[in-house]
């Protein structure tokens, strides 16, 4: 008894610890967020001496805040859109025809193959063909490589699961006289909800903190997002530590209060996948 007493503790001080390691910055992130460039040089893990809105105020009005949040929106949400059709597609037909169709299988296998490429090997490419298409500082050019870079990862997960959907459903449909895309459309999709939601809101995260391609193909003002704006609070000779945190917070906001809400859709997703694969 008293074992199993010290193992819960032991587990209990385990969780504590890892909790903190995690939150530390956050809330560091905050402290700095209220302190003047003065507090900040002074000590970073002091507490601000009064609570400084100032930061928060330039912040807003230097990166150009509702600009920026209309453009991190403007390329974020299309591009899950058409992540969730173009992937849930490409995975029904992998998972359905596979066994019968050799190219698909060799598809399968690029799709896995693609998720080992680092993005610092294509970025290169990426910059000199957008050049020549001239689809730099477009936000049609950045929805196009965002859906492109994400398909693979998000047509993986769907494929496992649509291998959980009987076949009979479809087979009955099809009798019923239901072409191809209507069955999909009507009978399939629908019961790909539970995946849908975590891979819509995985790519959301994953999209609206995106950093490396905008930073190389939205080079003009007023196409930036969010995540970029924040880059130009730190310069050769001098940082703004305090207004950097500021907008970093203030990006958090939008997408935090959209993961709270799809947070219990996202866990019954990954746990409905987890036991039906």
């Amino acid at each position: 008894m008293a074992k199993k007493k010290a193992k819960k503790a032991g587990l209990a001080m385990i969780t504590l610890i890892l909790m903190f390691a995690f939150c530390f910055p956050i809330g560091m992130a905050i402290l700095t967020s209220f302190k003047s460039q003065s507090e900040i040089a002074k000590s970073v893990l002091s507490l601000p001496a009064t609570l400084n809105v100032d930061n928060y105020i330039q912040a807003i009005q230097k990166s150009d805040f509702s600009r920026a949040l209309l453009n991190s929106c403007i390329v974020t949400f299309p591009s899950v859109f058409l992540i969730v059709v173009c992937s849930s597609m490409a995975g029904h037909t992998i998972a359905r025809n596979s066994e019968r169709c050799r190219s698909l299988r060799f598809l399968d296998k690029i799709f896995l193959g693609s998720l080992m490429i680092p993005f610092q090997i294509l970025m290169i490419p990426i910059y000199k063909m957008y050049k020549s298409l001239n689809l730099m500082n477009s936000h049609l050019g950045m929805i196009i490589i965002l859906t492109g870079t994400s398909v693979a990862y998000a047509s993986y997960m769907y494929v496992g699961f649509v291998k959980s959907i009987p076949r009979e459903l479809e087979e009955a449909a099809m009798i019923d006289g239901c072409g191809a895309f209507k069955i999909f459309f009507r009978i399939v999709f629908p019961l790909l909800k539970p995946i849908t939601v975590t891979v819509a809101t995985l790519h959301v995260l994953w999209l609206w903190n995106d950093f490396n391609i905008s930073m190389i193909l939205l080079q003009k003002e007023e196409v930036r997002t969010l995540t970029v704006k924040q880059y130009y609070f730190f310069g050769e000779h001098t940082s703004n530590y305090g207004v950097a945190f500021a907008s970093s917070l203030l990006c958090m906001i939008p997408i935090l209060i959209f993961f709270v809400a799809t947070q219990k859709y996202m866990v019954e997703g990954i746990s409905a996948g987890a036991v039906k694969n």
